[in-house]
């Protein structure tokens, strides 16, 4: 790798091993208009986390009692040893999950495809004053190199050295999420939270509706979202479907989706925020309960006061001093449907995070994903 200088030389991490960590992974992409300093860090956390931030307040002795909603896995002994080293100057790495669930939807929210796939996938890095923050979504059909995984059945997955990122939830579910993420980057996964679509289209609904404005029409027939440009409020059905279209924005890419989810996390924090829990107990109760019945999380993070706890030290995140990008990608010139790391790009994203540094605007500046600006935004 050619010699940076300044904040951005960046020394090559090791592994817990001693051996130099790979490169390869999802490239990240800083958009080309720098947009992510006005987004609070609460605004990146998926549907129910965002709820966790704005509607729990007031409501801490309510969700004591909502402890058994909450399922958790013990991704720790699932992975054993053999995981990047612990960083012990107080930050954190969470990966937030957006998962294609079709337990009991029938097979309404997929294409007939068995299993399940992290439809959204974001590390989060909270730095060691829990006052600053990076964001790195990681395209889902990014090529990547998964590791051998566990199943969940008593068997294994074989190492796949070309498969796309979100597979290894199908294959081994968050466990092998986390395992493939730690390997591409080099970073110690403290903590994971997953919400499924069942649960999201739930919480919407309870909210009643997210206002979001439309600066172009989207027309997706897959999502089955129809949008002209202007303001709407987006009840849950149409709400899933604005997470989850992707043929009706920029080139149909997983890029364009991104943004939009961004936006549209946003909009919800923004109408979570008016819900006041003193007001409306009865109400912010209902969307406790919706929103832990919807989170999974690692076992260390199952519980209410946990998330109450995550929530707190978020919510003294100020928008500033939070950094959102995508992983630096190229589309594949085999499979226009497919994108590959920017293996040195990616390399300095997950290497900025390693040292606790922002990530250099130059590491995505010649990612594809830069080019991708969002149709949505939150109503004024």
């Amino acid at each position: 790798m050619p010699h940076e200088s300044g904040d951005e030389h960046q020394a090559q991490a090791q592994a817990p091993d001693g051996s130099a960590v790979p490169p390869y992974g999802p490239a990240r992409v800083r958009r080309a208009r720098r947009r992510p300093r006005r987004k609070a860090l609460r605004y990146v956390a998926w549907g129910a986390l965002g709820l966790v931030l704005a509607g729990a307040g007031g409501t801490a002795y309510a969700w004591q009692h909502l402890n058994g909603n909450i399922k958790g896995t013990d991704v720790d002994a699932v992975l054993g040893d053999n995981r990047p080293g612990e960083q012990h100057d107080g930050s954190m790495n969470i990966l937030l999950l957006g998962s294609d669930s079709r337990a009991g939807t029938h097979g309404q929210y997929g294409t007939g495809v068995a299993g399940s796939r992290a439809d959204t996938a974001m590390v989060l890095h909270v730095d060691k004053t829990h006052k600053k923050a990076s964001v790195v979504s990681i395209p889902r059909d990014t090529m990547v190199e998964r590791p051998r995984c566990a199943t969940g059945h008593g068997g294994t997955a074989p190492a796949a050295h070309e498969a796309m990122f979100n597979s290894s939830y199908q294959v081994g579910g968050p466990a092998c999420t986390v395992k493939t993420v730690e390997k591409m980057s080099g970073l110690r996964m403290d903590h994971y939270l997953e919400v499924d679509f069942k649960g999201f289209q739930k919480l919407i609904d309870e909210l009643g509706g997210v206002d979001v404005t439309t600066h172009k029409a989207i027309d997706d027939p897959n999502s089955g979202l129809s949008l002209k440009p202007g303001e709407h409020t987006l009840k849950g059905k149409q709400a899933l479907a604005l997470v989850r279209t992707r043929h009706g924005v920029a080139d149909g890419s997983d890029l364009g989706r991104i943004q939009l989810q961004q936006a549209f996390i946003k909009a919800l924090i923004q109408r979570a925020d008016t819900v006041d829990p003193l007001s409306h107990p009865g109400k912010a109760y209902d969307l406790a309960d919706t929103a832990t019945k919807t989170i999974s999380a690692d076992s260390g993070l199952a519980s209410t006061d946990k998330l109450l706890g995550l929530g707190k030290d978020l919510k003294g995140i100020s928008p500033g001093y939070t950094d959102m990008v995508t992983l630096p990608v190229t589309y594949d010139a085999q499979d226009s449907g497919r994108v590959l790391p920017l293996d040195k790009a990616s390399h300095r994203v997950w290497t900025a995070l390693r040292h606790d540094r922002p990530v250099p605007e130059s590491a995505t500046r010649d990612s594809v994903a830069a080019r991708t600006d969002s149709p949505v935004s939150a109503a004024s």
